[in-house]
């Protein structure tokens, strides 16, 4: 429920043209928050393993890491197609996960989604730290 009121918060904003700068701040960090609670309680349950979800966590502090110090050096990196597919396998696979939990189904889909997250989010830091890389570390030189 809180990624769905999350998306029309943010599709809503978007709309009306009501985008602040303490909302773009505050948003990646409440998404950041919200997965990796959700995710380190499905560790807590037994239902995700801790290794994938400290690799799924860990690009999270990667990317915002890369994305600050670009911010530093006036460079923005955008959110990728592959970021935004991460972000909805994350609420696939944990919404599928605790359904499993909670009706003792979706036990095996619940665990090809988390790997389908480890894939998206892997892909997606590969394409952050291109990114950063052709920006700030090696600017073309014109």
């Amino acid at each position: 429920m809180a990624a769905i009121t999350d998306f029309f918060d943010g599709y809503i904003a978007r709309k009306r043209n009501q985008i602040t700068r303490l909302g773009a701040l505050l948003d990646p960090i409440a998404d950041k928050l919200l997965m990796s609670a959700a995710f380190i309680s499905l560790v807590e349950l037994g239902l995700a393993k801790a290794w994938m979800v400290v690799i799924i966590i860990g690009r999270e502090f990667a990317v915002s890491g890369l994305r600050s110090i670009a911010a530093q050096q006036g460079v923005t990196i955008s959110a990728s197609p592959l970021g935004k597919g991460k972000m909805v396998s994350q609420v696939v696979a944990i919404s599928v996960l605790i359904l499993g939990y909670e009706l003792g189904e979706f036990r095996f889909i619940g665990e090809v989604a988390l790997w389908v997250v480890m894939i998206f989010a892997l892909a997606s830091g590969v394409d952050y730290f291109t990114k950063f890389t052709r920006a700030i570390v090696l600017p073309r030189k014109e």
